[in-house]
């Protein structure tokens, strides 16, 4: 009887629980400081893990991106930062700012050389930080914020809008001198950023930022390798990832079937590795009030999350390349998996837990695009991979 009365109390809580997913309404939020009206719906009834519930990797506390499109810089530094202790002990914060800063003269560089034929935004990838590492190596956040005059938080529209408009005057005028172009876009950005040390000292020593790379943080940029799964690229082979964001057309990205995309991010996080993780964040079940991001059955029901449906999403463009995260953590609770995620943006912030949202299995398999680990953790996986 005893075990009949549990059952039925297993049921309703989880009837009660769907229910309160499967109601949709509008709802009149303060976003950036204005009112809006979103699609929502009953997220206080959902049960879900607290921060304690999460076998967590090494982190630093999560930072804010402020108003800059950066969340691409901020994931893969507090990731490199994690797998940096993971392999070394060493706890260093590294400067997001500092890739940031070579990161837009690489991106006016090409502009110049494709003669306004690439993408200029404030957005990017992954490997892109990698890239810069190679070039430009990196140096401790306290050596380089990109704050300077006082400021204490990051607005990069102002300096974002004087580059741009600048890069435009050259295509309307057909003025391609690559070293006036890239002379003028360092002083915008010394303007508002500052200009990056050549040297700088660091526990009695004094280091450019490619010493540092290799001698304190060894940080290896071929380490790492990013993995897609898209129907658009034969699985099993590397391809593009289609994006703006991917402004230099980068096809380093291993494509894997949907299953084998979740499997490798379950067992990268239970095995002690985060990993970078990006895609589409503007769905109404991700609600930072309540710390977590799910799918509703109101848009698709769990069992309907296959590779087709997320492929759908894609193709329609309901699923787009939104935002860069930090995957730290891992839990099994209430019949799902759930991931911590560390999250420069502001809606991290709306809820209890500042910094951090609580991502359900169907979110992860649904929406996120692409992820990067170590690739000590994807041996055997990138041997299934044809040469060529």
């Amino acid at each position: 009887m005893m075990k009949l009365i549990r059952f039925l109390l297993v049921l309703l809580f989880f009837s009660a629980s769907l229910l309160a997913q499967d109601k949709a309404f509008y709802q009149k939020k303060k976003i950036w400081g204005k009112e809006k009206t979103i699609l929502t719906g009953d997220f206080s009834k959902i049960k879900k893990p607290t921060l304690n519930d999460f076998k967590q990797v090494f982190h630093f506390p999560p930072i804010r991106q402020d108003t800059t499109g950066t969340c691409w810089c901020f994931s893969t530094t507090s990731f490199l930062e994690s797998d940096l202790f993971r392999r070394t002990g060493r706890k260093i914060k590294l400067s997001e700012m500092y890739t940031v800063y070579w990161e837009y003269v690489e991106k006016a560089r090409r502009y110049v050389q494709q003669k306004g034929d690439s993408e200029f935004g404030q957005g990017s990838e992954s490997n892109a930080v990698l890239n810069r590492i190679r070039q430009y190596g990196c140096m401790p956040r306290s050596v380089y914020t990109g704050l300077i005059n006082g400021r204490t938080k990051y607005n990069h529209d102002p300096m974002f809008k004087e580059m741009y408009d600048y890069l435009k005057f050259l295509k309307k005028n057909n003025y391609w001198d690559e070293d006036v172009a890239l002379t003028t876009i360092k002083a915008i950005l010394n303007k508002y950023m500052g200009k990056p040390p050549a040297t700088f000292p660091y526990k009695g020593k004094t280091y450019t930022p490619e010493e540092f790379r290799d001698q304190v943080c060894q940080i290896n940029p071929d380490d790492y390798v990013g993995f897609m799964s898209t129907l658009k690229t034969p699985f099993y082979q590397q391809g593009e990832y289609e994006a703006p964001d991917n402004w230099w057309h980068s096809k380093d990205y291993y494509n894997v079937p949907l299953d084998v995309f979740y499997k490798t991010i379950k067992n990268t996080i239970k095995h002690g590795q985060s990993l970078v993780i990006g895609g589409d964040v503007s769905e109404p079940g991700k609600y930072g009030w309540e710390d977590i991001a799910i799918i509703v059955p109101w848009d698709l029901p769990q069992k309907s999350i296959n590779q087709y449906s997320r492929e759908f999403r894609i193709y329609n463009h309901t699923t787009t390349d939104d935002h860069g995260i930090h995957l730290v953590g891992y839990t099994h609770k209430y019949g799902h998996d759930w991931f911590l995620i560390k999250d420069s943006g502001s809606s991290s912030h709306y809820g209890k837990f500042k910094g951090y949202y609580f991502f359900r299995d169907d979110f992860v398999k649904l929406k996120m695009l692409t992820f990067m680990v170590h690739k000590d953790m994807v041996k055997d996986l990138l041997k299934k991979f044809k040469k060529g």
